[in-house]
């Protein structure tokens, strides 16, 4: 992916940490992740004073993106920091990957990690989750 499609994807995500609801932790991250069809969804995280039912905003953007039949994926960008302040990386959770295992290829879908639209890191899925276990696992 080019760098100023990155760095569209970086302003969404940083963009989405105005929703962040996030008044236990304070830990506000956004995402914005890229659909193959050039379709870009965006999510924040949602956090619960049950603490379980909180969503983090990699899962809000896939779920919304697959609740509009959208499956299939090419990247996705994620900001975050404690009160919005971006001052280190914001790898995905355990359950970000599996979910993005489900969906994305691992050899080929870019995963940013972005403090700013200069400060970033590009990664693959597979490099994240080593021998991830996905649908290609039941088949």
């Amino acid at each position: 992916m080019d760098s100023e499609k990155r760095k569209m994807l970086i302003k969404m995500a940083i963009e989405q940490l105005d929703f962040s609801y996030t008044p236990y932790s304070n830990f506000k991250v956004g995402a914005a992740l890229l659909a193959k069809n050039g379709t870009i969804f965006t999510g924040c995280n949602i956090e619960n004073a049950a603490y379980t039912p909180t969503n983090c905003a990699e899962r809000t953007a896939f779920f919304k993106a697959v609740s509009e039949g959208v499956t299939e994926f090419e990247a996705i960008c994620i900001v975050g920091g404690q009160d919005g302040v971006l001052s280190e990386f914001a790898p995905p959770c355990g359950v970000c990957r599996q979910v993005m295992m489900e969906f994305c290829d691992p050899e080929g879908f870019e995963i940013l990690l972005a403090k700013s639209t200069e400060d970033y890191l590009v990664y693959t899925l597979a490099a994240l989750m080593p021998m991830g276990f996905g649908p290609g696992n039941l088949a």
